[in-house]
């Protein structure tokens, strides 16, 4: 393959198995690889590596021989200097995504100082080089917010846009599932195009893609930064969703109405005592094999 193309696909991150060893034979090889290590170092906020990259790959193939001895390495360093440009543009422009698993919890920190705690199976992206001007994050799953003073702070989701200027709330966003909880200041929360603002305890709940009314909320934060899922007449398939992603089972259900609405609550820690939790209230059985658990009415 020609040498051109092993680099563009490298930059890509294209490359095959068998590519990839192509491109390690490369003789300039350590070269790009040094400075693509390196490439933070480079500030180029108006380059269009695209451009560049392609001019620099155009000399390489219009020299494949050159007649002058010393030109060789002049293209070379030329490529080098194309690709390490490229490499930073497509580094700094590319969104920070944060994720987790099922059962995994995890706590960071935005650019501003803001701290953000992501529950299981969540996916939280940012761009460090737009956020002075917009500090806006895109979420899918559950989260909880601690916003730093400043310019308007934008949590933007399949569902609808929470907007607050510095504040404390939950974000949650799941499958036909949209809830905001404000712990402190006001949120802004735009649904269908319509906004909603929420004080300290108010909350915003969309199920099925109806506003569903919920009671002031008491405490000082969610549930889950304690390790446990607290529900208030919430309909049992939310129940069953989120100790899915705590506990990475999966339900088999056998005459249940997932639609009955359960209060109550079960811990993160311990998956027997959560499984009472959750069945004895609705006079459920349960029984558990590997990572399945078959709930029944007894």
């Amino acid at each position: 393959m020609k040498r051109e193309i092993l680099i563009s696909k490298w930059l890509n991150n294209d490359l095959n198995d068998q590519e990839l060893e192509a491109f390690k034979n490369l003789e300039d090889y350590d070269d790009l690889v040094k400075l693509s290590n390196n490439v933070k170092a480079f500030k180029a906020d108006d380059y269009n590596a695209s451009e560049e990259l392609d001019r620099a790959l155009k000399t390489i193939r219009e020299n494949k021989k050159p007649t002058a001895h010393w030109f060789k390495p002049a293209v070379r360093i030329a490529a080098i200097l194309a690709v390490c440009f490229s490499l930073y543009y497509y580094t700094t422009t590319l969104d920070t995504t944060i994720s987790t698993d099922v059962a995994q919890k995890t706590t960071i920190e935005l650019p501003d100082a803001s701290i953000v705690s992501l529950n299981a199976k969540t996916v939280l992206s940012y761009n460090k080089k737009s956020w002075k001007d917009e500090r806006d994050v895109e979420l899918n799953g559950e989260a909880f917010f601690k916003v730093a003073k400043g310019s308007s702070f934008n949590v933007k989701t399949t569902s609808g846009t929470v907007t607050v200027y510095g504040t404390q709330f939950n974000v949650k966003q799941r499958n036909h599932y949209f809830e905001v909880i404000c712990y402190e200041g006001i949120v802004g929360v735009t649904y269908n195009s319509q906004l909603t603002k929420l004080k300290a305890g108010d909350s915003f709940l969309i199920i099925d893609g109806k506003l569903i009314a919920k009671e002031k909320e008491a405490s000082s934060t969610p549930s889950w930064l304690n390790n446990e899922s607290q529900f208030k007449s919430l309909p049992y398939k939310e129940v069953l969703s989120e100790f899915e992603r705590q506990y990475n089972v999966t339900f088999k259900l056998e005459n249940i109405d997932t639609n009955q609405l359960f209060t109550g609550s079960f811990a993160h820690n311990n998956i027997d005592i959560a499984l009472k939790s959750i069945t004895l209230p609705l006079h459920l059985t349960f029984s558990k094999t590997n990572n399945t658990v078959i709930l029944k009415r007894e």
